[in-house]
């Protein structure tokens, strides 16, 4: 099997186990960041997003649920980046975890599926070593990264919310995925899923591609919100990354890119408008034209992806 293909047996876990410890959080309102890829100016302005809701007398706090590291192969960036990031509450990605604690099997971890281009696959994984190489001047961050946990279940107004990299069974599972949660016939998988865990919501990412479902499980709601990327972007022309906003009222003057609402609570996949010129010229000078990242990543850090935004709610 191909390396980056492969889902490793540390990366499994079982439904039920996202019960077993529930933290709570008592803020107003929560950003799960999913996806960041070390865009240091999203990280920014996710920032100046939260600081912006706590200046109305709100209380926010920042989760990260993974692949915040990617393109900051430079040494300021991966630092800056991660030292910010672990100052919250946060989950390892597939990158995180390759990072820390390699195993050469796994190649980048991302589990790509079949329709994934083999080419595409090699220069994700020739991007991980480089990031390794960057990792391994930094072993107190690395040390850091290895100990992250693989999910968070928490407690948020009453509300359970299992915050997810990939899926309910793996940090690089694709059945949260948009191509997953269009078919039909995942639906028993969905609510095998939420009864085993009894979450009320899967805030996930890893996939790549934003979506929201709502699903009704033994009598009640749910929901699941992937917020594709939080650090690249996510629709047609649109190069804006995305956020989970879960709060108990909507932010005020947002331009909510999908909402939905779970008895008090509302979700939103909020836009991050990153300052893109200076983000742009970090990436080049990291990773120049041709090079592995430029060729997978280049058209869709420029335009985006071809998901229009009245796509992003599933029935």
């Amino acid at each position: 099997m191909q390396p980056g293909r492969t889902c490793p047996l540390r990366y499994r876990y079982r439904p039920e186990a996202l019960a077993d410890v529930v933290e709570c959080s008592t803020a107003d309102v929560l950003y799960i960041v999913g996806g960041l890829y070390g865009n240091t100016e999203a990280l920014r302005t996710i920032v100046d997003l939260a600081e912006q809701e706590r200046q109305l007398g709100r209380q926010v706090e920042l989760i990260f649920n993974g692949d915040f590291n990617w393109f900051n192969c430079d040494h300021d960036s991966f630092q800056s980046i991660n030292e910010l990031v672990l100052a919250h509450r946060a989950i390892t990605g597939n990158v995180e975890l390759e990072l820390s604690d390699p195993e050469d099997s796994a190649g980048c971890g991302c589990a790509y599926p079949d329709e994934v281009d083999d080419q595409v696959v090699d220069r994700s994984n020739r991007i991980i070593q480089r990031l390794q190489q960057t990792a391994r001047d930094f072993p107190e961050l690395s040390t850091r990264l290895r100990d992250l946990p693989r999910y968070l279940s928490l407690d948020f107004h009453g509300v359970r919310i299992a915050i997810l990299h990939g899926d309910a069974e793996s940090l690089a599972g694709w059945g949260l995925g948009r191509s997953s949660l269009e078919n039909p016939s995942s639906t028993s998988m969905l609510e095998n899923w939420f009864t085993r865990s009894g979450a009320d919501i899967f805030a996930c990412t890893h996939t790549c591609l934003p979506a929201i479902k709502m699903l009704d499980v033994d009598g009640r709601p749910r929901v699941v919100c992937n917020n594709g990327a939080a650090g690249m972007g996510n629709f047609e022309n649109d190069w804006r990354g995305l956020v989970t906003r879960v709060a108990v009222q909507a932010r005020s003057h947002a331009e909510a890119l999908g909402t939905v609402h779970l008895q008090d609570l509302v979700i939103e996949l909020l836009p991050v408008a990153f300052a893109m010129e200076p983000w742009r010229a970090r990436f080049l000078r990291n990773w120049p034209e041709q090079s592995d990242a430029w060729l997978s990543y280049n058209s869709r850090i420029l335009k985006g992806t071809a998901l229009k935004p009245s796509a992003v709610r599933l029935a």
